[in-house]
């Protein structure tokens, strides 16, 4: 599955908020087993993160369809995969919102990230079938308070 809206909500604990549509076959497997792992791809993979959005897993392999390698977490039972940069662990934090606006909050129990490359190129959804791609950072550290970096 694919995720167009994602919120970091918390740092400690690290929260992340996501809306998930309730006719998605993610949607349940979640909600029943109360964990996830949240799979960041760089730019490179922008049209297997279409193809994803396009199908359902209950019809597919999506990690054999799309030639993306899975990989054992090591806190929660759905996998990593390989080819994204950055993985995180997740467990459901909160599910108040979740009959409402199928919004999910999750606390990251364990983050992976590659170390290389240092500042990937990671992809934004920007509706209408459209992405942003990072890559210039802009530094104003010298500008932030020490307790806040």
């Amino acid at each position: 599955m694919t995720l167009g809206w994602q919120t970091m909500m918390e740092f400690s604990p690290s929260l992340v908020g996501c809306t998930i549509a309730g006719g998605n076959f993610s949607f349940d497997l979640i909600r029943n087993s109360r964990e996830c792992v949240i799979n960041i791809p760089s730019a490179k993979l922008v049209d297997k993160v279409v193809g994803i959005g396009n199908c359902s897993g209950s019809e597919i392999d999506k990690f054999q369809e799309f030639q993306l390698t899975p990989v054992k977490a090591s806190k929660v039972k759905a996998p990593m995969i390989q080819e994204c940069f950055a993985s995180l662990e997740c467990k459901l934090a909160d599910d108040s919102l979740i009959d409402k606006y199928n919004f999910f909050i999750f606390e990251v129990v364990k983050a992976h990230l590659a170390p290389t490359p240092k500042h990937p190129q990671t992809l934004h959804y920007a509706g209408n079938g459209e992405f942003m791609v990072s890559g210039k950072r802009i530094s104003r550290r010298a500008g932030f308070r020490p307790e806040y970096l």
